[in-house]
């Protein structure tokens, strides 16, 4: 006689623990969320103080070197953000699935234009992620007056670039603001508006 072995159930509560951990990475990975900033320094990225609008910002003694970020970018060029030091650059992590990323593109086309028209040093690099089409992203571009330059980065490789524990863009969408050195002085992991995104680019831009 030949014992046939019942298949292994999963209780209740490992069933449950396994969806928890499965809906805490989907959340991590594609919405907007706050990790844990406290305003002390975790791991290698020094002291950086989050404020109620979740917009966290670094002292510019406590500032760290952004990462290399190159290659190609959705427009067919390249790009490598080492060449634009001199200038306050803002990074965008966007994709054109994330809800989220629509909500504030109209905000940094708006904003872009009006520094642009005013002869402010200030470059906008988008990083483009998650999208298998570049096509996707032209649309999107396209559809909310985004002219400034996106690396393509459908894997993700390049939002790995940046230094464990420090301001680095865990979320979709991201926004970092580097300052005239290449050092990374203002983050926030949430959508945002022009006021907000103003008031991340005018101190860093003010600064001598």
């Amino acid at each position: 006689m030949s014992l046939s072995r019942a298949p292994r159930r999963r209780s209740p509560s490992g069933r449950a623990l396994l969806l928890t951990a499965v809906t805490v990475a989907g959340a991590l990975t594609l919405t907007a969320c706050s990790g844990s900033d406290s305003g002390k320094p975790t791991g290698t990225g020094g002291n950086y103080v989050t404020g109620a609008s979740g917009i966290s910002t670094v002292s510019k003694a406590d500032r760290v070197e952004a990462p290399k970020l190159d290659g190609e970018t959705v427009d067919d060029g390249t790009l490598d953000t080492t060449t634009l030091k001199g200038k306050v650059v803002v990074l965008n992590v966007w994709g054109s699935w994330c809800p989220p990323c629509r909500n504030e593109a109209k905000y940094f086309a708006q904003v872009s234009k009006e520094l642009a028209d005013a002869g402010k040093d200030v470059a906008f690099v988008g990083i483009n992620t998650r999208d298998n089409s570049k096509q996707n992203a032209i649309t999107f571009e396209e559809d909310y007056g985004i002219t400034y330059p996106s690396l393509y980065d459908p894997a993700g490789k390049l939002m790995l670039r940046f230094p464990k524990g420090a301001l680095n863009p865990n979320a979709i969408p991201s926004t970092i603001i580097l300052d005239r050195e290449g050092k990374i002085a203002a983050r926030t992991l949430a959508p945002i508006n022009d006021e907000q995104l103003r008031s991340m680019i005018d101190p860093v831009l003010a600064e001598q």
